[in-house]
């Protein structure tokens, strides 16, 4: 009987010699890394019609495209595809912002084949359960747009929403008035589609972090509560600046955004007290999640710091009802589909009022 296990045991050993033999001469260290990986990460993630299931489908690499190529039309028609599931399974966390030279829209657009004309876009293979509207208020930031837009496609695509994106252009010279290019934007893309969430969107802020959703919550939402500017902390409790949303009841409730905000500056402080004079709070993501990276720029000719911000800040409380949504005037001057959003130009005028069109 021992004479028996001895030899079953020395077959064993023999195979397993074998075995480690052909191991090594077809790159044994390659393939133990190979296994050794395959444990560490866990199996590999099913996929179901083109997207990647399971917690492990995007790779920590730190790219923000990663893994968007598995994303691929599937022959069913948009009617027979189901509800996207409640998390995106593309989301995982942080990933790398840097502005590489020479980038252009071209090479841009060819990185996110799936947007459509005017900046467009669904999930190929799920239908979403949230629409969102980015407005990005805009003059002379042809460079900070496109690195925007190179990191914004796929962080949006990420969380599969069915997005849009509008660029509202300031026509002209005259002083810039983010806060009024932002009502215009809203009561614009409003015409367009019942978007049920509206982000207003610095072009010169990166998100750092997928797990920022791009969706609307009970209050007001402030996104970018962590800016490498400020050393990644809120600079006071009721910064409202950067990147915030609203839905559109939340919009209205508090009538728009101030128009008379000329210049740099003020326009946000305002905003958050309309938000609390409403009756609403602010909400916010947790300071890990809300990160954004600045492109580091000076003041633009025409947008220099608004010496009235803190008479008309003073002023809040008596003025919001009637300064916003409901007093505004502009014109549209022209409405352009681009690859890889909606373009509109518009003349807002100046703070002497709205110029007769020639």
């Amino acid at each position: 009987m021992l004479q028996s296990k001895g030899r079953y045991l020395v077959m064993f050993l023999g195979v397993q010699l074998v075995v480690m033999a052909l191991l090594y001469r077809e790159g044994y260290q390659k393939r133990v890394a190979y296994f050794f990986r395959i444990f560490r990460k866990g199996d590999q993630p099913l996929v179901t019609g083109g997207v990647p299931m399971g917690p492990h489908n995007a790779t920590r690499s730190g790219d923000v495209y990663a893994n968007l190529s598995l994303l691929i039309k599937p022959s069913a028609k948009e009617e027979d595809l189901p509800f996207c599931p409640e998390k995106s399974p593309f989301i995982s966390g942080p990933f790398r912002v840097t502005f590489p030279p020479g980038l252009t829209l071209e090479e841009v657009q060819r990185k996110n084949p799936l947007v459509v004309k005017g900046g467009r876009y669904r999930p190929p293979n799920c239908v979403s359960q949230h629409r969102t509207a980015v407005i990005i208020p805009h003059r002379n930031r042809e460079h900070h747009l496109k690195y925007l837009l190179y990191y914004l496609h796929p962080f949006l695509q990420r969380q599969q929403l069915n997005y849009g994106i509008y660029i509202i252009h300031q026509a002209g010279n005259f002083t810039f008035n983010r806060a009024k290019l932002l009502n215009v934007g809203f009561k614009e893309a409003m015409k367009e589609e019942e978007w049920d969430c509206m982000f207003y969107h610095d072009v010169d802020l990166i998100p750092e972090d997928d797990r920022n959703i791009y969706t609307c919550d009970r209050y007001p939402k402030h996104a970018s509560i962590a800016m490498d500017k400020f050393g990644y902390k809120l600079p006071y409790k009721t910064y409202f600046g950067g990147v915030s949303a609203l839905t559109p009841e939340q919009y209205m409730k508090m009538n728009g955004f101030p128009n008379n905000y000329w210049g740099w500056g003020g326009e946000d402080d305002d905003i958050a007290v309309r938000v609390a004079l409403s009756g609403m709070l602010i909400s916010r993501p947790s300071v890990q999640v809300g990160r954004y990276k600045m492109i580091k720029h000076e003041h633009d000719q025409g947008n220099e710091e608004n010496p009235k911000r803190f008479n008309l800040l003073a002023k809040t409380r008596r003025t919001w009802r009637q300064d916003g949504m409901n007093t505004m005037d502009y014109n549209i001057l022209s409405k352009e589909y681009m690859p890889l959003y909606t373009n509109i130009t518009v003349d807002i005028g100046t703070d002497k009022g709205l110029r007769a069109r020639t």
